[in-house]
């Protein structure tokens, strides 16, 4: 039995905040991981790694989200902001961290990091500990061209023209560490926040900047997640609604019930749960999608014209990964290593992604360095590319391509098959997530078409990862495909537990 691709039939276009990235002040993913300061040893650039801003630069985030997270509801902006030698130093206690907070890197230092690296900035509000003043202050800080107090401030930091930061985020988790609110808690304080956001219009007629994003519910609650959407978005349907561009879903690929298995060592039934366990987050996504329409269609009819009705929210992910028992003991806090049993998930989880672009508009990997499913591991003065930026490098052709839609091979449950289309040429995604057996894929296509390059990611360990003494033991390779004919038939071979990436080209 071979998979169907129709290059005709496709879903949708595929965003590239898909692809984007976040970090947070847990652990070393930004003190002494991605930032060590000017005064450090290290090779930096204005403070930060600068391999790991090199492999940033390479990798081309089209987003990412800061400062959290959970850190985020513990985070005053301004302790963040002017001279460095004048921050004051707090404490982060945050995820088991436990440890001074000199504020080095903030608002300007991640800014900059945007800026150096092209990616769209997600900024997370706090609204815990917060107040709506400190909120708009901060806004005002990012957004505004000149004339204000907040913008002279910026100037004085070094920044005299605008950031121009569309996406923010209200709160984190409000259901857990960010309040451990109830769907209409948050609904109330959200409206607040919402309601007295800055537009950065220059008229009436303009739409506003900023896009809000509120907080959906934590995904791996199968009862409660559904209860936090219908209670949440029953609340806003009570009376007008606030702005609200996005809802922000939370999905962890949990394996923290097995103590043997670590993010190094498990056993083929550690590797199929973990498999198991990324391919849910499909379910999830469409029942929470579906929640959302069905919630949106019950919006009250305004009495006036001049009152606006909630038609549509974005769908985004601000949360994804996987999350091994032993991170919660590691030292420093959260560090885990990445085999490829992490990048077979990663790439699932970024197909299932791609193949609801229709559905979802912005995703972010937890986290990009030092923490849980991490690109880039350091240590000391080394920096380490890990299997998943593999992945992600891989994938990057994705973006802004229009999604296919295929038919899973019904006798190969462990194939799974994901193609897009763009300029000319069908990018096929094959993982196979057999742990220890080589499968064959075999591909019909309506049309002839050229096999015009592979690439792949595997090991002949799954448990192999990158490390300072051999940091490219797992590294994606050219495959070469001159012998495979030009046809409307594909076969390829593909290694146990990898991750393929094959390029047709239309002919």
């Amino acid at each position: 039995m071979s998979i169907h691709i129709d290059p005709r039939l496709t879903i949708g276009t595929i965003s590239p905040y898909l692809h984007g990235q976040f970090i947070e002040f847990l652990g070393e993913c930004i003190d002494q991981g991605l930032w060590v300061g000017t005064d450090s040893s290290i090779p930096n650039t204005d403070g930060i790694r600068t391999d790991a801003l090199k492999a940033l630069k390479d990798l081309k985030p089209p987003l990412l989200r800061w400062p959290g997270g959970c850190y985020a509801d513990t985070y005053h902006w301004r302790q963040g902001v002017g001279p460095r030698n004048q921050r004051p130093v707090g404490y982060n206690e945050n995820f088991g961290t436990y440890q001074p907070d000199g504020h080095g890197f903030g608002t300007d230092e991640f800014l900059r990091l945007c800026q150096a690296v092209g990616a769209e900035p997600w900024i997370n509000v706090n609204m815990l500990s917060g107040s709506v003043a400190e909120m708009r202050d901060w806004m005002e800080y990012c957004n505004r061209p000149s004339g204000t107090a907040m913008s002279a401030m910026r100037a004085a930091n070094g920044h005299p023209s605008p950031y121009g930061v569309k996406f923010w985020g209200l709160g984190n988790e409000p259901w857990a560490g960010g309040g451990t609110m109830t769907p209409s808690m948050y609904a109330d304080r959200y409206r607040m926040f919402a309601s007295a956001m800055p537009t950065f219009a220059e008229n009436g007629d303009q739409p506003p900047m900023i896009q809000p994003i509120a907080c959906g519910p934590d995904g791996n609650k199968p009862m409660e997640r559904v209860r936090w959407t219908r209670d949440f978005f029953q609340a806003l349907a009570q009376y007008r609604q606030p702005p609200i561009a996005a809802y922000d879903l939370h999905f962890y690929n949990w394996n923290i019930d097995h103590p043997d298995d670590t993010s190094t060592q498990f056993d083929q039934d550690g590797w199929d749960r973990v498999i198991q366990g990324a391919l849910e987050l499909g379910e999830v996504i469409d029942q929470q999608w579906d929640l959302m329409q069905a919630c949106l269609a019950t919006m009250p009819q305004p009495e006036s014209t001049m009152d606006s009705r909630l038609t549509r929210v974005d769908l985004v992910m601000g949360e994804w990964g996987n999350w091994h028992g032993d991170a919660f003991t590691a030292r420093p806090a959260l560090r885990q290593q990445v085999t490829m049993r992490d990048a077979v998930t990663s790439a699932l989880t970024l197909d299932i992604l791609q193949s609801r672009c229709d559905k979802v508009s912005m995703a972010c990997n937890a986290q990009t360095l030092n923490v849980l499913n991490s690109l880039i591991l350091t240590e000391d003065d080394a920096t380490i590319l890990t299997p998943n930026y593999d992945v992600f490098m891989m994938y990057r052709r994705h973006q802004g391509a229009r999604a296919i839609q295929s038919l899973p091979e019904a006798d190969k449950p462990a194939l799974h098959v994901f193609a897009s289309v763009k300029d000319g040429h069908i990018m096929v995604d094959l993982v196979n997530a057999d742990m220890t057996s080589a499968v064959e894929a075999a591909l019909t296509l309506p049309e002839p078409v050229r096999p015009a390059g592979m690439q792949s990611l595997s090991a002949q360990d799954p448990h192999a990862c990158n490390t300072r003494s051999d940091p490219d033991q797992v590294r994606a390779r050219q495959v070469d495909v001159s012998d495979i004919p030009e046809g409307r038939e594909i076969t390829v071979r593909l290694d146990p537990a990898s991750v393929n990436v094959l390029d047709l080209a239309m002919v």
